[in-house]
């Protein structure tokens, strides 16, 4: 309803009362007597309340442009202040006849003798309605004020209808005289009628005469000291045998007894549309909605007569045939009115004597296509049948109107009705008493009716009362033939900026046709068959195109549905166009019809042509001798000989678009001309419509074909989506806006675009439009649990049988389980022992792939989402603003709980500890995240404090609850290589499979939570006003993103977070927040922006806002190198020796947890950022950020924070070339680990340890127990759900694979990582994954995974990505590999292009593995260029390139020191550099360098794992080694 949680009826009411609360107590204990229409009478007093100012409210809101907005605002105003009167004229006895616009009306029943008492009660009630709600002011600054009337004497009651549908009308001379009061009294007052002032204790009463006869004003009553009203109140009871007997409850009509008599009566007087939501038990606070319709209102003036019955028959024969004619099309007559000269705000009569029928096409459940055709056409129908059957009717007035408007419940819980509040129903009173004896309509319905001009007169324009700005009016004259032809051709003309999308299946029909017409000399027909909205009329027009462009005459015709009630119009309108006489002035069409019809048509024939093209040729004496049917058979061979003669000259194309409107003539014609003459005819069907049978004659014909239009794929209907939206694709998740459009047209678009999803919405039963709707609320994707929790009531068998059914029709569909693990890996090589000991050690297990899949199936029951997310944005629109709010209110309460890490990952906040850190350090275990913003006193914050259950302690984990001495015992040992670190993890994931635990039985679904819990409670906070939860769950959901590794999504959510905050400003004292956030918030606001802004290559600002994120943080960073001196010096000396005290796991510490956590990730940020350049001043910087880590990760006492923090410096060292910094972190990150629990995070580092000593093994050429590393390291990483690890232990696998020379294996790793890559966009993923195709292309073998057109398209898109260009060394390797590979096809240009852009980019890189790759490659292509010269294949020959060619390579010796597995590599380079400058014969150089590389004894294999010892010998070999070959140089260049 519109109040919201005001009208929220009780749900265990029976059916009888849901019915009687929408009805009067006149209608609930009334007998019923017989045939309508019945009319009863019966003595009492009347009560009318006018608000005023209501109307000049409403012209207010109509010239604001947020129309649905105002809508809510309004039904809210009106509803909530109209439900404290019914509940007061309730409380005095009265029943509520009806509440009408912004009139209510009531009735006291009792006998003639007791009409003075319930006089003084009536009067007693009004006083106290003007006292207590006589004025009330709106934010709007228009108040509302009461006008009260009473009038009291003989009520006639009628009952007109038939047997489905009844309505209650009370008429009489007091009924009159009630309006008349209403009519005279001001704002504020209480007026009499003249009658109720002679029936009255006039004593009581203090008065004025206002008119004599007529009323009189009441001022105030006279209670004297023996006067007690309540004992007169008690005495007025017993004359209401209806007043309620309980106090819970202010109508005896609802505790009826259930009673199927009575309920058939009562449903009598309820629209279809609103019993059948009644029926399926809807909640009355869902049955109000926010929609466009079209309203009617009949105005009948009746001449006055003496006679009740009499009149009482008129208005029945009115009320039938009105009836009837607006179901037929669509409507429903909704209420009767029987007033005279009434001043209502929606039905302002004050010239009218008579009745009113109200009509409305559009409810719920009825809405149609050509709604307001259909309303203009009933009308005119009706506007006939009263004045040529009613005799009595004096004046005849209909209004059509249409435009949004409120539908549903006003007034209290006890007594409400179902009523259209607008400023569009108070509109068509207005148009009425301006336009008088005509049917008259809007400019809307005018122009969304899509009827001819010509049937519709443009009225003046006329000031209307209340109504500041009116709009354009028209008459409607009904169907009439006009005299004017082809006005409407093709609806939509081409677009040559918008092609056509794949239609080519649809052109190429019509193409056959016309070569079947040339060859065959027949004609063709091609009949295009589709729904509403598939492209249909774009079709035609692309048609139009192409055959005019081949020198085609085409003529194109689009019809209605008006037009096939019209005999001939079709082939009327056609030849009119043939014979261009259809845009020729009047003057001139028979001037210019005899020029066409000139040495064609015998000139004595000519006359035949004067009623069909509305000219005046000369009766000629044969025509004047033919009868109809001859005349009729002649125009059709006139016209059969000009089509004959006119396409020997040029060939001839009839377009007819939405040709199931032609007319039967029109298709017989068709069809002989078809048969007769070459012609090519398109048309285009909506196959919902039944076709004629000349139709389906046409349609039989073997020169006709129906080719079915089928919806576009979801690729074509995204591109269409971009070009209407003026928008670029720059992914699948992000729109960049280049050319809006103007507002208005977009919109109009929208709008259209609605409209076609509510019709499709009210062609669902009544079950399917309230989940559709509640569903709509949840979001694009829900659960079927909080689906339940909106709809009270439903059992779970009924929820699924109607999922189901919508599931049917392609409303909703299941979500898809792509992200799910497969039952098996991909990357499963037979070569590598220890998977196969793994898969071993499984097979207890190997019934889990039909686990999985019974685990999906049940999944496909849960998570569902729209099919059509258009339906969905019109679906929640239709909610009214106060129960949008209530529901989002329960998704956010229901989500809350569920807002946290999946129950693998042992809960907890995807910020850590974020809950914790922003509450007050005072508050207790047990309060919840929103304490610290209690004082909004928002609804949110108020109803989820106390039941918000905290997460399971992020610092308490646990991987196995059932052995805990087995797990003491564990890590209670300590590993002393790295052999025996992969023992013991082998042993212990053996264990886990066997128990079945975390690891394999429970998956990761983060990503589910972060889509259906996450996303959706951000928009249920903002909708309900909370931003500041919003901001809270923002920061929750791009935390999640980016653990997900969704770069995309978490820079969209940081970016809704952003606009929560509001612009910033370039003083910080000037800054302010909409939303009050807290320091912590804010530098994790910061922090993740930084993580966004670092993958996608943002270097600068990454760096500018992690370091600003470690200011709020309460830890600086330098900026200058003394800074980074003297701050190293407090780290490594003052922290070290300081005495860290370990936190515990209390609540008062785990705001500090929080903080440490989130200076860990900056530091992390800055060392890797740092880390991107090779400069020494940015070396420090990095190491300074890994120290500063390394102290903080021991301050926050979590040993997996410290094998991270560990693995981090390892891999810092080595990119810099520290050898003993590097392998000694290597170590203290493997004793470590002996003390990380098997909790979710103690298995990450655990990966990434793993992933750092594969890695470490490939440096150093270990590549066997690499390989074995990396697959381990792969096996927990694809459970754990990390991608961004996963693909670098992939790319770790693949060099080690490809240094092994195991090309399958290769291939095998490259699909597991195009699998894990290819759903996401990451471009930095991409380029290593091509680079690794390149070599696999340049050295494999005859491999291949990648054509080479491939990598290089990928190349030179993504060529000048930041991304890309952010990262030096993948790109050394990617443009050296190219220049190999163009080297190879012998294209020297290209060479040099991708030479001279690594040689740009070699001094930029590290000593890491992708470093000392690119940096072998570029030697290659060094080394073949010295051996090219001489052949003079190059343009530009660089000088001394022998010589720079030693220098690269004693650089490369120099800083790919711990990069030693390429050593031998490059010192065969050396030597061929060397014979080359000593000139000594050299062999013919191989450009794939395979004598050069791994001929089976490139690397001295370390077998049997010494550890250590094997390390350091291979350490002081390389030394030796490197000496020795800088001497070499040296004596050379010397």
């Amino acid at each position: 309803m519109a109040t919201g949680d005001r009208l929220v009826a009780p749900p265990l009411w029976p059916l009888e009362a849901r019915l009687a609360a929408l009805l009067p107590d006149l209608l609930v204990f009334r007998k019923p007597r017989g045939s309508e229409p019945e009319l009863a009478t019966a003595q009492g007093v009347l009560l009318g309340v006018h608000v005023t100012g209501f109307t000049a409210l409403m012209d207010r809101f109509s010239l604001s442009c947020k129309s649905e907005h105002d809508m809510d605002k309004l039904a809210h105003i009106f509803s909530y202040y109209i439900s404290d009167i019914v509940e007061h004229v309730l409380c005095f006895g009265g029943d509520i006849l009806n509440i009408t616009g912004n009139v209510l009306l009531a009735l006291w029943t009792v006998e003639q003798n007791q009409l003075s008492d319930i006089i003084t009660l009536v009067a007693k009630c009004s006083l106290e309605i003007q006292e207590k709600f006589g004025i009330y002011h709106t934010r709007e600054g228009q108040d509302l004020q009461l006008k009260i009337g009473l009038s009291a004497g003989r009520i006639s009651q009628v009952i007109v209808g038939d047997e489905q549908r009844q309505y209650l009308l009370v008429i009489g001379r007091d009924v009159d005289g009630v309006q008349l009061a209403q009519r005279l009294a001001q704002a504020n007052e209480i007026v009499l009628s003249w009658n109720c002032w002679k029936l009255c204790e006039q004593y009581m009463f203090e008065v004025e005469i206002m008119r004599e006869d007529e009323a009189v004003k009441l001022r105030d009553m006279r209670i004297s000291d023996p006067f007690d009203f309540d004992e007169h109140f008690d005495k007025c009871l017993d004359y209401l045998p209806h007043y309620r007997t309980s106090a819970d409850i202010l109508r005896t009509a609802l505790e009826l007894d259930p009673d199927s008599a009575l309920e058939q009566t009562l449903r009598k007087h309820i629209m279809k549309s609103l019993l059948k939501k009644i029926d399926e038990g809807q909640p009355m606070e869902y049955i109000s909605e926010f929609r466009t319709v079209t309203t009617v209102l009949v105005s009948l003036e009746l001449h006055k007569t003496e006679w009740m019955l009499h009149l009482c028959h008129l208005i029945q024969e009115a009320a039938l045939y009105i009836s009837t004619v607006i179901e037929k099309g669509g409507g429903q007559l909704s209420r009767i009115f029987m007033f005279d000269k009434v001043s209502t705000k929606e039905f302002d009569t004050s010239a009218l004597k008579g009745c009113m029928f109200l009509c409305v096409f559009g409810l719920p459940g009825d809405k149609k296509p050509d709604e307001c055709a259909h309303a203009l056409e009933s009308s005119f129908s009706i506007f006939s049948f009263c004045w040529e059957n009613l005799a009595e009717t004096k004046l005849v007035s209909i209004s059509i109107t249409n435009g949004p408007v409120f539908c549903g419940m006003v007034g209290a819980i006890a007594r409400h009705e179902y009523t259209v509040i607008g400023p569009k129903v108070s509109l068509l009173a207005r148009m009425i008493t301006a336009y008088p004896g005509l049917v008259s309509c809007d400019e809307v319905t005018y122009l969304r009716s899509m009827l001819p001009a010509y049937n519709f007169k443009k009225l003046p324009e006329k000031m209307m009362k209340n109504i500041s700005n009116p709009e354009k009016m028209y008459e409607y004259l009904g169907h009439r033939r006009c005299i004017m032809f082809g006005k409407r051709h093709l609806a939509r003309e081409r677009n040559q900026n918008h092609p056509l999308l794949d239609r080519e299946k649809e052109l190429e029909a019509f193409q056959m046709a016309q070569q079947r017409c040339l060859h065959l000399k027949k004609g063709q027909a091609v009949l295009y068959e589709g729904g509403k909205g598939y492209g249909k009329s774009q079709l035609l027009a692309e048609i139009n195109f192409l055959a005019q462009k081949e020198g085609h005459r085409v003529l194109p015709l689009k019809l209605k549905e008006a037009d096939s009630k019209q005999c001939f119009y079709a082939i009327q309108t056609l030849m009119a166009i043939f014979f261009e006489i259809d845009t020729c002035p009047a003057c001139y069409r028979q001037e210019c019809l005899f020029k066409q019809l000139h040495g064609m048509v015998e000139e004595p024939l000519h006359c035949l042509f004067n009623d069909l093209f509305f000219v005046k040729f000369p009766l000629s004496f044969r025509v004047s001798h033919m009868d109809d049917l001859a005349r009729q058979k002649k125009v059709k061979a006139c016209f059969f000989q000009v089509l004959q003669k006119a396409v020997r000259e040029t060939p001839l194309i009839f377009l007819i678009d939405e040709a199931q409107y032609m007319d039967a003539a029109s298709w017989e014609f068709l069809g002989t001309l078809l048969s007769s003459v070459p012609i090519i005819m398109v048309m285009t069907l909506t196959p919902t419509f039944t076709l004629c049978g000349w139709a389906q004659h046409f349609l039989q014909s073997p020169q006709a074909i129906l080719v079915p239009i089928s919806k576009l794929a979801e690729t074509s209907l995204l591109r269409m989506a971009c070009w209407e939206l003026g928008v670029d694709l720059l992914s699948k998740n992000i729109l960049l806006f280049h050319d809006l459009q103007k507002e208005e047209e977009e919109t109009s678009k929208w709008e259209t675009l609605s409209e076609i999803a509510v019709n499709q919405l009210d062609q669902l039963n009544p079950e399917e439009q309230l989940l559709v709707k509640c569903a709509a609320v949840i979001g694009h994707s829900f659960h079927i649990d909080l689906l339940q929790h909106l709809l009270p009531g439903w059992s779970e068998s009924k929820l699924l049988q109607v999922l189901r059914a919508l599931v049917d029709i392609h409303v909703l569909c299941w979500c898809s389980k792509s992200q799910e693990l497969p039952a098996e890996p991909i990357l499963v090589p037979s070569s590598i022992e220890i998977i196969e000991q793994t898969k071993e050690k499984r097979k207890p297990d190997t019934a889990s792939p039909l686990r999985l899949r019974e685990g999906l199936s049940l999944l496909q029951t849960e998570d569902l989402e729209f099919g059509v997310p258009l339906l969905r944005e019109a679906a929640w629109e239709l909610w009214p603003k106060a129960q949008q709010v209530a529901l989002h209110l329960e998704c956010a309460c229901f989500l809350q709980d569920l807002a946290c890490r999946c129950g693998s990952c042992q809960g907890g906040d995807f910020v850590p500890f974020h809950r914790f850190a922003i509450c007050s350090a005072k508050s207790s275990s047990g309060t919840s995240r929103f304490c610290s913003y209690r004082d909004t006193g928002s609804i949110l914050t108020r109803v989820i404090t106390d039941k918000l259950q905290l997460p399971s302690p992020q610092d308490s984990f646990q991987f196995q609850t059932k052995s805990p001495r087995s797990q003491e015992a564990f890590t209670n040992e300590h590993y002393r290589t790295e052999e025996e670190f992969l023992d013991q993890v082998n042993r212990r994931l053996a264990q886990t499979n066997l128990e079945k635990d975390m690891l394999t039985t429970k998956p990761c679904h983060c990503d589910e939570i972060l889509k259906l819990v996450l996303s959706p409670l951000t928009q249920h906070c903002l909708v309900i006003g909370e931003t500041t939860c919003a901001f809270y769950y923002l920061l929750e959901a791009a935390a999640a993103s980016l653990d997900l590794s969704d770069n995309y999504m978490a820079f969209f959510y940081l970016r809704k977070a952003s606009s929560l905050l509001g612009q910033p400003s370039a003083f910080s004292y000037l800054k302010k927040h909409k939303v009050k956030i807290c320091q912590f918030e804010e530098a994790t606001f910061c922090r993740l922006r930084s993580e966004v802004c670092f993958n996608m290559g943002q270097i600068t600002l990454a760096k500018k806002l992690a370091r600003q994120a470690l200011r709020l943080l309460k830890r600086s960073f330098p900026w200058t190198w003394f800074g980074v001196i003297f701050q190293t010096f407090l780290e490594k000396y003052w922290r070290s020796c300081s005495q860290i005290q370990p936190l515990n796991n209390t609540s008062e510490n785990k705001k500090k947890l929080a903080v440490l956590q989130q200076r860990v990730h900056c530091l992390s940020l800055l060392w890797q950022l740092y880390n991107l350049e090779a400069t020494p001043s940015s070396r420090r910087f990095a190491c300074l950020a890994t120290l500063m880590q390394k102290n903080s990760a021991k301050e926050f006492a979590s040993e997996a924070q410290v094998v991270s923090t560990y693995v981090a410096l390892s891999q810092l060292s080595q990119n810099m070339g520290d050898r003993e910094k590097w392998l000694h972190c290597e170590q203290m990150a493997v004793q470590k680990s002996t003390l990380c629990w098997f909790s979710r995070e103690g298995l990450l580092a655990t990966a990434q340890l793993m992933q750092a000593l594969a890695y470490t093994k490939l440096c150093l050429g270990h590549l066997d127990f690499s390989i074995k590393l990396g697959f381990q390291a792969h096996e927990i990483c694809r459970h754990l759900k990390k991608p961004a690890l996963e693909n670098l232990i992939l790319s770790v696998l693949f060099r080690s694979a490809f240094l092994k020379k195991k090309f399958d294996l290769c291939v095998h790793v490259l699909e597991s990582q195009w699998a894990l890559i290819s759903q996401g966009h990451d471009v930095l993923g991409l380029a290593c994954f091509y680079s690794a195709c390149l070599d696999l292309l340049l050295y494999g073998e005859g491999w291949l995974y990648r054509p080479f057109g491939e990598c290089l398209h990928f190349i030179q898109h993504y060529e000048h990505s930041c991304i890309l260009t952010s990262d030096f060394n993948v790109m050394l390797g990617v443009h050296a590999s190219l220049a190999m590979w163009f080297a190879q096809d012998s294209q020297w240009n290209l060479f040099e292009h991708h030479f001279s852009r690594a040689r740009q980019l070699v001094k930029r890189t590290n000593a890491s593995l992708f470093g000392s790759h690119g940096f072998v490659r570029f030697l290659e292509c060094h080394v073949l260029m010295l051996q090219k010269i001489p052949e003079g294949v190059f343009k530009h020959t660089p000088s001394e390139t022998h010589r720079q060619a030693l220098k690269y390579i004693k650089e490369f010796f120099s800083r790919c020191v711990t990069c030693p597995v390429y050593h031998q590599w490059v010192s065969e380079l050396k030597a061929s550099v060397m014979r080359y400058g000593r000139k000594e014969s050299t062999r013919p150089f191989d450009t794939c360098f395979t004598r050069i590389w791994i001929e089976g004894k490139f690397l001295e294999e370390n077998n049997s794992f010494e550890g250590n010892l094997g390390i350091q010998r291979f350490v002081r070999v390389a030394d030796v080694k490197e000496n020795k070959d800088e001497e070499e140089i040296q004596e050379y260049i010397c």
